[in-house]
């Protein structure tokens, strides 16, 4: 059943019942409509309202339709919304807890609104790369003004329905423990018999020198909205609700939506929502998957990785114990997050209470057997095998039966970890990215023996901790730090073959990532890459790797950290500024290695950074690490700056062409360091097939 009807002495209830969020997807609506006609049919029914079941009046699309042929399917959302309007009976919308989208537009074509307390009330269309499509550009601005319509419509961003009262969206806002239903009934009771029914359509828009404040609009939004063309085309549809008629509005809201549908740019918006609700689901791991309670956590290490991770535990209300080798290195990272919550307290982002609460729940300690009761210990050491060891042996002896043993290992072979303990189910990776109270992707690392209910736990804490929760299966890098070393192979080619740190940055930047290559190794610390490449060269000896970096760290350059990496750093000052001595070295290696530098060009250096990641991904989806390509999209779109605007490297190749993508390898692969390029066996089927990843 999605919407159920009943009649209340003379006012029929239609309750909108499509879970969680009562989606207006093709069933609810034919059912709303079926109910109109019947309250309409019924002479014993004098008004009409219409409310949602649980915890939602409406979310507005059910997205489990949106893409297909349903979503378009009479009833559609404008023949709802215009049978509710037309009805010859007051219709009133009885709202409460989420009023989104659809939702909203469909309780702007109601003659009356009445609501509780507390709804968030939201047109998000922005968010998706679109603008609200069923009249709510047009209906908004009639009854909150223009001005304040136009902040929703373009930021996307929930106000809550008792800051809305006294505006002519709401005819009344009920008190907080008044009972929804059967207020909204005698309220429609009340105005049964008034006429004419009011329709929103027939108000109009009053703003005094509307053209100025609009123009005013237009130049601020463009200059905030960067590559995405939405929140400009929602400044114009709104600009027409004061300078068309209704119907003219109507009809250009309506060309400019599917306009909007068919950029790649909403594309790969809609594209990341769907990413992110997929990635928690795991085929062999039920929902119903029972999951461990976590009420206690504990971290090995103070450092800046351990302080982080302790802090999403801490934001989420979990108690933190922390545990240090050292005094000193514990006071410093309980410090550490002390000034950080004190820096976000002066920026008025947290209040002095929170940040009570928060200090009340972390700890410190040198001892092992201090954490032995907490429900997960995560692991923040050293990136060394050895270390790791020394670690999980001591965890195995004193961490109580059923706590998970987690590990923040970047690289390391998870399963080897899981072996030094005698309860390899209870080990899981949870790579955290840096800095880890702030950056929304958490690797989680399924082992061969992590248990299922393990893996269920993990993923509902990483939602708990508000991170977006991507599964790996076990391989050097797992998913996003494996790509990422091809990617850092090619800027180092790059390097040798003609390019500067400068020009190589630069053209990454232009393609919208947040920071280009050697920016992003100065940030980490360039030393780590060293590690790393250290390890490679025994384990991997077949692997080829520019020089240049390992130059670089003999130099002494570590990064930002030591104010002097592939750039130089002021003290207090982040900007990037190159260095003569760097680039005369980056030179002087490719006379060493007798390669004759050239010009290459912008698109040359974006496509083998990009392409190398792709085709890796591509190995990666063939060997099972990740469960699909959108999961990559993921990885990249929230732990590693790929654009958003561009919808992660998968869903871009698609964009590409993978034929396109393809052709562009098999020339790179006859340059210097051509080995670097084995097309996947994977990417080379489906340019074949005329197939994308995420066919």
């Amino acid at each position: 059943m999605t919407a159920e009807y009943q009649v209340h002495g003379t006012v029929a209830v239609i309750t909108l019942n499509n879970p969680p969020v009562n989606g207006l997807g093709l069933a609810t609506r034919t059912a709303a409509v079926k109910g109109i006609q019947q309250a309409l049919a019924d002479d014993a029914v004098k008004a009409i309202v219409i409310t949602g079941a649980g915890k939602a009046f409406s979310g507005g699309a059910d997205i489990k339709e949106f893409n297909s042929p349903k979503a378009l399917t009479e009833p559609s959302l404008h023949t709802l919304i215009a049978t509710a309007e037309s009805s010859t009976k007051p219709v009133v919308a009885a709202i409460h807890t989420v009023c989104m989208g659809g939702g909203l537009e469909l309780s702007l074509g109601c003659h009356y609104r009445v609501a509780m307390p507390g709804a968030q009330i939201a047109l998000p269309e922005v968010k998706l790369g679109l603008l609200p499509g069923a009249g709510g550009t047009q209906r908004l601005p009639r009854v909150l003004g223009l001005e304040m319509a136009l902040n929703m419509i373009v930021s996307g961003t929930p106000v809550l329905s008792d800051k809305l009262a006294g505006t002519a969206l709401f005819d009344q806002v009920f008190a907080a423990d008044a009972d929804l239903v059967s207020s909204a009934v005698a309220f429609a009771e009340k105005i049964a018999d008034a006429r004419p029914l009011p329709k929103v359509r027939d108000r109009k828009v009053d703003y005094p020198n509307h053209e100025a404040f609009l123009q005013f609009s237009r130049n601020t939004v463009k200059a905030m909205s960067g590559p995405f063309p939405a929140p400009l085309e929602c400044v114009e549809t709104v600009a027409a609700s004061v300078t068309m008629k209704f119907e003219d509005g109507m009809k250009f809201e309506r060309e400019r939506f599917l306009h909007l549908i068919q950029t790649t740019e909403s594309k790969a918006l809609r594209h990341a929502f769907f990413a992110e609700r997929v990635a928690s689901k795991v085929p062999d791991v039920p929902a119903d998957t029972p999951t461990r309670a976590i009420k206690q956590a504990a971290v090995i290490g103070a450092g800046t990785m351990g302080g982080g991770i302790a802090m999403n535990f801490l934001n989420a209300g979990i108690p933190v114990v922390m545990l240090e080798t050292r005094q000193e290195a514990l006071d410093k990272g309980l410090a550490t997050i002390r000034k950080n919550y004190e820096n976000t307290m002066k920026k008025g982002k947290l209040t002095q209470e929170k940040f009570d609460q928060r200090m009340a729940l972390v700890s410190g300690t040198l001892a092992y057997e201090d954490i032995g009761q907490a429900d997960i210990v995560v692991e923040a050491v050293f990136e060394d095998m050895g270390v790791k060891e020394t670690v999980f042996r001591k965890l195995d002896e004193v961490m109580k039966p059923g706590a998970i043993l987690a590990s923040n290992t970047s690289t390391l072979d998870l399963n080897q970890i899981a072996g030094f303990t005698k309860r390899p189910q209870d080990v899981i990776g949870t790579h955290f990215f840096s800095p880890a109270n702030v950056m929304k992707l958490l690797e989680i690392v399924r082992g061969a023996q992590t248990g299922k209910d393990v893996l269920a736990t993990a993923l509902a804490l990483s939602k708990k901790l508000k991170k977006t929760g991507v599964v790996s299966g076990v391989c050097d890098g797992f998913i996003g730090n494996r790509m990422i070393e091809q990617y850092s192979r090619q800027a180092g080619f790059l390097l040798e073959e003609g390019a500067l740190p400068e020009q190589v940055d630069k053209a990454v930047e232009k393609f919208g990532f947040a920071m280009g290559p050697f920016r992003m190794g100065d940030l980490a610390g360039n030393d780590i890459g060293w590690a790393i490449r250290k390890r490679r060269y025994v384990e991997k000896p077949e692997i080829s790797y520019s020089k240049t970096a390992d130059l670089l760290c003999e130099m002494g350059r570590f990064g930002q950290k030591t104010g002097a990496g592939w750039y130089d750093y002021k003290a207090g000052d982040r900007k990037a500024y190159p260095n003569e001595q760097v680039n005369a070295m980056i030179v002087q290696h490719s006379a060493d290695i007798g390669v004759a530098r050239r010009k290459i060009s912008d698109q040359e250096i974006v496509e083998r950074l990009v392409y190398s990641m792709v085709n890796e991904a591509a190995h990666i989806l063939e060997e099972g690490i990740a469960l699909r390509a959108s999961d990559i999209d993921m990885v990249y779109l929230t732990g590693y700056g790929f654009p958003l605007f561009r919808g992660g490297p998968m869903f871009y190749a698609d964009t590409v062409g993978l034929p396109n993508v393809l052709a562009a390898i098999n020339k790179y692969a006859q340059g210097h360091q051509g080995g670097a390029w084995k097309p996947a066996p994977l990417l080379v089927k489906l340019a074949e097939e005329g197939k994308g990843f995420n066919s």
